[in-house]
């Protein structure tokens, strides 16, 4: 047994007991668990490698403490310890590089969301800002004197008034002013000239100062390692409302006296998005993620490339690897880099060494790692979710993986989940198509059961071996759930994602039919008890099935859009509708529409379809539901229309949630 085996067995084989134990001893997942349930983030490893800090949020009513807390917990295992309040949301912890302070954002004023600092010898937290915007997110500097800020500018109208303490924010709101393109995005609403820019905080001075300026907005701060430069993702094109190129940018992390703009640097130039800036130990180089076929930008696999710091260089490190990766990071040595690989419904811990080009999967198998941090001695800590646990923080060590929290370890030994099974398939052209399974609790390979075809959003996006509350709670209520990988996905190179280009609900339709026809063919699923369902692009394909087929029963679709010329110009999407599809008046372009738009299908439906969706919801807004509604209404389809209150594309309260779970259950309990 290999090391890595061997640290992951006691994991496994709790787990297994999870799904495998006595349904007589286990309780059934139920909407109540939603609220027991902690879901982890941000891992953050101590610069002397002996804690690791992250976020624990929880879903919470509303009389009840906050629903995120910062904890920390021994790189070697043992007792956690909370590092802030319940009864304040803090998150986004970061280690000063000196090791002594332990920064993160909170709301804790009624000030927006500002860095607090806890000095770990003891004390109360401090908070360090004080700026008249939020503060979306923060790094210190190598030196721990200075904080770099992103933050949104502010109009010159509201930053006299703060100054003057006045009540920046207007009582009545004055009317939005639209002179830009992209005018709009979601959980923001309409948009202004107010760009992201990168902010200083001089912590001996207390003095915050603006490094980059322009009608541009800037991403993905990066300290070098020096402390001299910082570089950043930007798209800095003559109208970068209108395409998808980004390239990464250095700016002098000194402040220029007069507040005048300083000079930057261009380090990339091709017309592909770069993004995710790490530097190397010796600040000779820059790594970066990399797309690179433009005409297709949503649909391109984004690979892991390497720049001068100076500028120019540019070399695509992993051309032969057809995968979608994330989240480089430099290795101390200088030798190989460290990132995220999507893979087959995986997500792994691979680096590459820069001096053969070799590529080595650190962390594969059924696991999907969603995020981790190192530190000076290449200690790694990580962000692990796996088929019958949410995220929990782990460890890797010279090829052995270890749990670090197990938040979630004692809830999840009273449940009985469903088991969760890979298949595999052949679409009706056959191409190969895989998928996950969740079975219900105490399944019987001699029984069939109602099945819940699930189909993801994205479409750029794949199901994989990550615990998934809906699902198992579908499966709960007895449900056989079928999750397929249709093409469109990520997860198997590029052209598998760009097949349904200018052809949405076509090879994917059938590769979806293919997944609801091969547990009807395993014994599995009852053919005469279907029911399909889905959110955004998963709604959207919904609607497509239920135009095309009669072998559902009941349908429920999310979030989703039906007419699609119609969302031009009222949604944030204005570059990919004109990408891939056109402009919607041109003739040639408006055929496009007009022919994958499932509305224009809509006499053909008889499943009786709930629709739901946020009131402002600017993704896919709720103007599609209204229609699919109001048409299946009129053709005296069974219908319902559920809209959430000041909801956007993602439910995120928690009673709407709960509302949400009871609807679609008695949905299809009621008809299959």
């Amino acid at each position: 047994m290999s090391n890595y085996s061997m640290g992951i067995t006691f994991i496994l084989s709790a787990l297994i007991s999870v799904f495998a134990g006595n349904a007589v001893s286990r309780e059934s997942l139920s909407s109540d668990h939603l609220f027991r349930l902690s879901y982890l983030d941000n891992p953050q490893i101590s610069p002397d490698g002996e804690w690791i800090a992250y976020t624990e949020s929880k879903y919470i009513l509303e009389d009840e403490d906050s629903s995120n807390r910062i904890w920390m917990v021994p790189s070697s295992g043992g007792r956690v310890i909370p590092m802030t309040t319940k009864t304040e949301t803090s998150f986004s912890p970061r280690w000063s590089p000196d090791g002594k302070y332990l920064a993160f954002l909170s709301n804790r004023n009624n000030e927006g969301t500002q860095v607090w600092r806890l000095d770990l010898r003891g004390g109360e937290a401090v908070q360090l800002t004080h700026s008249p915007q939020s503060v979306q997110s923060f790094e210190w500097s190598p030196s721990s004197d200075r904080l770099l800020l992103l933050m949104q500018d502010i109009s010159s109208e509201d930053k006299l008034a703060w100054e003057q303490g006045e009540d920046y924010i207007q009582k009545t709101q004055k009317p939005w002013v639209i002179d830009r393109i992209q005018f709009k995005e979601d959980y923001l609403g309409y948009l202004d000239r107010r760009r992201t820019h990168i902010y200083i905080l001089d912590l001996y001075q207390n003095k915050i100062s603006q490094l980059t300026f322009g009608d541009y907005d800037d991403f993905s701060p990066a300290w070098s390692p020096d402390g001299k430069r910082i570089a950043f993702s930007s798209n800095r094109t003559e109208e970068p409302d209108l395409n998808y190129n980004s390239d990464i940018w250095t700016v002098s992390s000194t402040p220029n006296p007069e507040g005048n703009p300083a000079t930057l640097t261009q380090i990339t130039s091709h017309e592909g998005a770069d993004d995710s800036p790490n530097w190397s130990p010796d600040g000779a180089h820059i790594v970066h993620t990399s797309v690179t076929h433009t005409e297709t930008h949503l649909y391109s696999t984004q690979h892991i490339a390497l720049s001068e710091a100076k500028g120019g260089g540019f070399e695509l490190l992993t051309k032969p690897l057809d995968r979608m990766l994330s989240k480089p990071r430099y290795s101390n040595d200088n030798d190989s880099i460290y990132f995220l690989l999507e893979d087959s419904g995986e997500q792994h811990l691979a680096k590459i060494i820069l001096s053969t080009g070799d590529v080595r999967r650190l962390i594969g198998g059924r696991n999907v790692v969603y995020d981790y941090t190192i530190n000076s001695e290449d200690e790694l800590a990580l962000l692990i979710s796996q088929p019958y646990q949410p995220d929990e923080i782990f460890t890797y060590d010279d090829g052995v993986l270890n749990q670090r929290s197990f938040v979630n370890y004692d809830l999840l030994q009273t449940l009985q989940l469903g088991e969760v099974v890979e298949v595999k398939f052949k679409s009706k052209d056959g191409t190969s198509i895989e998928g996950f399974v969740v079975k219900p609790p105490g399944f019987s390979p001699n029984k069939r059961y109602p099945t819940i075809l699930d189909i993801h959003g994205g479409p750029q996006s794949q199901y994989d071996y990550s615990f998934n509350f809906d699902a198992q709670l579908l499966a709960a209520n007895g449900y056989l759930v079928v999750h397929p990988n249709p093409r469109g996905s990520t997860g198997y190179g590029r052209d598998f994602c760009l097949a349904i280009w200018q052809n949405w609900g076509g090879p994917d339709y059938e590769d979806v039919m293919a997944a609801v026809d091969d547990v009807i063919s395993r014994g599995w699923g009852d053919p005469k008890r279907l029911g399909v369902m889905g959110w955004s692009y998963g709604g959207m394909m919904t609607n497509h099935v239920i135009t095309k087929t009669e072998r559902f029963k009941a349908a429920v679709t999310g979030a989703s859009a039906t007419l699609y010329a119609a969302n031009y110009g009222h949604d944030q999407y204005q570059r990919w509708w004109e990408q891939e599809l056109g402009l919607p008046w041109e003739p040639k372009a408006r055929e496009i529409y007009e022919r994958i738009s499932p509305f224009n299908q809509v006499t053909k439906v008889k499943t009786p379809t709930l629709i739901v969706g946020g009131e402002i919801d600017w993704n896919v807004p709720i103007i599609n539901s209204e229609q699919l509604y109001l048409a299946l209404k009129r053709l005296g389809v069974d219908t319902q229309l559920v809209v959430y209150p000041d909801e956007y594309h993602n439910l995120s309260t928690p009673s709407y949630i709960v509302d949400l779970h009871k609807r679609t259950l008695d949905w299809f309990n009621s008809r299959l």
